[in-house]
């Protein structure tokens, strides 16, 4: 079988790679975005702006070399006209791409601007804030991406699976209880490569304006850990914008949203190379 290898991270931002125990045992102090948290960088690590050489899963190719690159954004709250989206393979946003819902005109035009995006794949899940999404109607007025609400698809050899579920948030997707979130987020497949919900797993970039106020999601935690995805994208927590990366996932906040909804941050562009063996 095959293996997809090498993540080279291309951000404006700076992030700080991490252990893994920091991560899991959320016993860090507060930190603020986007140096995420200041712990001894893993061993091996290298450079963050050195291309790392990193089992990601396997995947379907026959034989060869290929190289896949996502952008990952987030929270564009219907501002994606004003964001410089960076080229790519395939395009991941994940949710709140309107503010508290907009018109059906606002949704239209987000459609649209989709389709005037040169990436070949885009995959999107809804957010808090796109409570129209509830409704199996209105998600027919997405036709230029792939719209994920609790399962999963496969593009390019990488197993993605998306979710728009949102704890501590009564919003659209957000009211579930614990034992729910545990029995949705149980169906997420063991062999997923890219996981992408709209809000974070507990601990781990999901502190807003108070330090050490925590709004991620234990639940979604506990299948981060079953899973080991290597690559979760999320938003909501404006604040939190950034990246971590621990011994077999690497987090990525990608939400471009300031204080004011409008972006304030770039889209995080990942080259993904597809080494495949038998």
């Amino acid at each position: 079988m095959a293996k997809v290898r090498n993540f080279l991270l291309e951000s404006s931002e700076k992030p700080i790679f991490i252990g893994e125990d920091s991560i899991l045992s959320r016993s860090a102090p507060p930190f603020s975005c986007p140096v995420v948290r200041d712990f001894p960088r893993l061993p091996g690590c290298g450079n963050p702006f050195e291309r790392e050489d990193i089992m990601i899963s396997q995947c379907a190719l026959s034989g060869g070399t290929s190289t896949i690159r996502l952008v990952l954004m987030s929270d564009t709250h219907g501002h994606h006209r004003d964001v410089t989206v960076p080229n790519g393979d395939m395009l991941l946003h994940a949710g709140d791409f309107t503010y508290f819902n907009g018109s059906t005109f606002a949704i239209r035009d987000f459609n649209n601007w989709l389709g005037q995006l040169p990436h070949r794949s885009k995959v999107l899940i809804p957010g808090n804030h796109d409570s129209g999404f509830v409704d199996p109607a209105f998600r027919e007025l997405i036709t230029n991406a792939k719209l994920l609400i609790n399962e999963g698809i496969v593009i390019d050899g990488l197993r993605i699976w998306g979710s728009p579920v949102t704890p501590n948030d009564w919003g659209a997707f957000g009211p579930e209880t614990a034992q729910e979130r545990g029995c949705l987020f149980s169906r997420i497949p063991l062999d997923t490569d890219v996981l992408i919900t709209h809000g974070p797993p507990k601990g781990i970039l999901d502190d807003a304006s108070r330090p050490n106020k925590s709004q991620g999601c234990d639940q979604l935690l506990a299948a981060v850990r079953r899973v080991r995805p290597q690559l979760h994208v999320f938003g909501h927590i404006h604040q939190r914008y950034g990246i971590l990366r621990s011994v077999e996932t690497m987090f990525v906040n990608a939400a471009l949203a300031g204080p004011d909804y409008t972006p304030t941050k770039t889209p995080v562009v990942l080259d993904v190379q597809l080494r495949c063996t038998t």
